[in-house]
């Protein structure tokens, strides 16, 4: 890593590995040598989860939109309807929630005072609770009937980074531990996935031994008035929290967008020189890989700049002005890779202008007040 240019909070500065550290921490111990999940924490019968019929997941901020990660996967792993809500809207849109109903809350401290109303009214329910927390001992987890620790360890700065990660990691776990109590998935099957999962701290490790791109991209948009992100699937997620990492730290506008509504709006802001951050599909979403093509194709007559995130191996060169190369991961782990780079380059770029990314303005780290 090039030192002169620190991209992390202060604190961290002195920790390269800790991003592919604390992934390795959230799934150390969680599953035996044949591949099998043990999620001790969660203390719910497993004849109860089988006859779950719906999954809500509540959050806010960075952790909405691993939520929103989270339904991709838990979809597609257990074949249960997956919900993803504002936990501040939850209670007051009189939600459908019952029995057979399982939230899952998702909050860094563990005090986030608008998920807390909102696992006290689920419960109220008598819909079961689980929750994705870094903090032990803090108050969702002990309302909750069930609880993953994410093991981030202390975050110093303010806009979550490692827990955003920590957290994706946890909501993987709780659906492939999902799929193996309801036999959804086979047992090779999810062994096969937490193998691919324990290769993403060294995959990360590589990214960050190779940040001299994205330095340099910061430098180029020090200036830019605005910047925008598109993604298709779970790479919509990433761009909305791209976006909101470039507004936290750096105080520019930034907005994330799913590609395949560009032309329903978000096209009347492309203009001349406009950074535009494309988080390309992996190449086997053949459908959704070629949509997207298109939309960095129209971008670019339009005059934008655009970076495209793509794996590697996927030559991308002749529709980008510039290429930011991921590992090779499992489609639903790519946010794990993907979001790397754009958390480095708004650090980068907020240091650039002079802000400490430790303490950004008007923010704090727990929100304990609706």
């Amino acid at each position: 890593m090039n030192q002169s240019k620190p991209p992390f909070s202060a604190a961290e500065r002195s920790q390269e590995t800790w991003y592919g550290c604390t992934v390795a921490d959230t799934l150390l111990g969680r599953h035996d040598a044949s591949g099998a999940l043990r999620l001790d924490e969660i203390r719910i019968a497993p004849e109860e989860l089988r006859a779950v019929d719906k999954i809500i997941v509540i959050a806010c901020g960075t952790s909405f939109y691993a939520g929103m990660v989270a339904k991709y996967a838990i979809e597609h792993w257990t074949r249960i309807p997956c919900e993803v809500e504002l936990a501040s809207e939850f209670r007051y849109r009189d939600p459908i929630v019952g029995p057979s109903t399982l939230v899952v809350s998702i909050s860094q401290s563990g005090e986030t005072a608008d998920t807390l109303m909102a696992i006290r009214h689920a419960r109220e329910q008598k819909a079961k609770v689980l929750a994705i927390c870094n903090t032990n001992g803090s108050t969702i987890p002990r309302e909750s009937d069930a609880v993953i620790y994410t093991h981030a360890g202390p975050e110093i700065g303010v806009a979550s980074t490692k827990g955003f990660l920590t957290q994706l990691v946890a909501c993987y776990l709780l659906g492939l531990y999902l799929a193996q109590v309801r036999g959804t998935k086979f047992g090779d099957e999810i062994a096969a996935l937490i193998e691919e999962l324990e290769k993403i701290p060294a995959a990360i490790e590589r990214q960050l031994a190779d940040l001299d791109g994205v330095l340099s991209l910061a430098a180029d948009f020090a200036d830019a008035p605005s910047v925008l992100f598109l993604g298709r699937h779970v790479g919509y997620p990433v761009a909305l929290e791209g976006a909101l990492k470039l507004k936290e730290l750096a105080y520019i506008h930034a907005e994330g967008f799913a590609a395949g509504e560009l032309k329903h709006g978000p096209i009347a802001l492309i203009e001349d020189q406009l950074p535009v951050f494309v988080v390309m599909p992996p190449q086997g979403r053949d459908l959704v890989h070629d949509k997207v093509v298109s939309n960095i194709q129209e971008i670019r007559a339009r005059g934008a700049r655009t970076i495209v995130l793509a794996e590697e191996g996927d030559d991308v060169t002749p529709y980008a002005d510039v290429v930011i190369t991921l590992p090779k991961v499992p489609t639903l782990l790519q946010p794990l890779v993907a979001i790397v780079p754009l958390q480095v380059f708004a650090c980068e770029l907020a240091t650039r202008k002079g802000h400490d990314v430790d303490q950004p303005r008007n923010l704090a780290k727990s929100v304990t007040v609706e």
